[in-house]
């Protein structure tokens, strides 16, 4: 069962407080998953919006499974970077300018495959979502 929307967003203003008070010392892992920060602009209100997310590495990009933990409905960040995908993410103390695409096609079944791999949950999620979860591809600039 999907965890509840207001505890999610509990649980990422506070993750995401201790993650850029320790330069992601506290809060760069959950278990043995790595987690970053993505910072979107909202669609709508125009504000940063920074969101922990766990990560897998393909090359120099990092990607993102935008599963929302298995809810029916997108994770609101994915939105954000259909209307703006230049993002910022956060490894660890290190911040980087970025382009966000969603992967389609063969990508999007390797993508998903390698975080289903590192992670057994997305399975989970993709069975409760009802729709099919979008995979992200996040290009960092090179600055």
């Amino acid at each position: 069962m999907p965890m509840n929307p207001t505890m999610m967003k509990l649980f990422a203003r506070t993750h995401t407080f201790w993650y850029r008070v320790s330069g992601g010392v506290l809060g760069g892992s959950i278990g043995k998953a790595p987690i970053l920060l993505l910072t979107t602009t909202g669609r709508k209100s125009g504000r940063k919006i920074t969101t922990p997310l766990q990560f897998i590495k393909d090359g120099d990009n990092v990607v993102l499974i935008a599963s929302n933990a298995g809810h029916k409905f997108h994770a609101q960040w994915w939105y954000n970077i259909g209307a703006n995908p230049q993002v910022e993410i956060q490894i660890k103390a290190d911040k980087r300018s970025a382009t966000a695409a969603t992967a389609e096609g063969e990508e999007r079944d390797r993508l998903w495959q390698k975080a289903v791999d590192q992670y057994a949950g997305y399975a989970d999620y993709q069975k409760t979502a009802d729709r099919e979860i979008p995979v992200v591809v996040v290009t960092p600039s090179n600055n």
